[in-house]
């Protein structure tokens, strides 16, 4: 019976393709965010290190974040197939707890969700924009509300500039 399968099938078996993130156009949104940065406030003092990798064939972002004043984090950002929506799990050393989603829009990569702290055990509403900017850099700008979104305070704003470029 396999033998007529195969045969009614050209003689090939349909296979997934090997990498279907790196195929997928979708999976590659957010690398203008991809490379080795120094990251400085908007009045241009140096805030610290993030090195963000493509890893897992494309599929997953990895962030490692390292601060001028020592402390440190992590995320994982990915495109969350089912969804359509792009997701980031962010955890810092001090207890700092982040989980956005949401996607590309006109101005850049924009998440939205959640931010909670350990340290006190309590949580806001909090949202991310990436933007790329002519010159090369990209602004990384974050917002907490502590009145169920009524209203939007800045949380960080840096500005991202290549350290890896050729």
């Amino acid at each position: 019976m396999f033998s007529l399968f195969v045969a009614l099938n050209g003689g090939a078996q349909n296979s997934p393709p090997q990498s279907p993130c790196e195929d997928e156009p979708r999976f590659a949104e957010f690398d203008f965010w991809v490379g080795d940065w120094d990251v400085h406030t908007a009045d241009g003092v140096y805030a610290g290190h993030n090195r963000i990798v493509k890893s897992e064939r494309g599929c997953v972002i990895l962030e490692n974040w390292a601060g001028a004043s020592g402390g440190t984090g992590m995320s994982i950002n990915y495109l969350e197939h089912a969804s359509g929506e792009w997701v980031q799990v962010w955890n810092a050393a001090g207890g700092t707890q982040i989980d956005i989603r949401g996607g590309l829009t006109e101005d850049g990569m924009l998440l939205v969700g959640k931010i909670h702290y350990v340290s006190n055990a309590t949580t806001a509403d909090f949202r991310g924009l990436w933007t790329p900017l002519q010159d090369g850099r990209v602004r990384q700008f974050f917002e907490q509300s502590n009145d169920d979104g009524k209203t939007w305070v800045p949380w960080f704003e840096g500005f991202y500039s290549r350290t890896d470029t050729d």
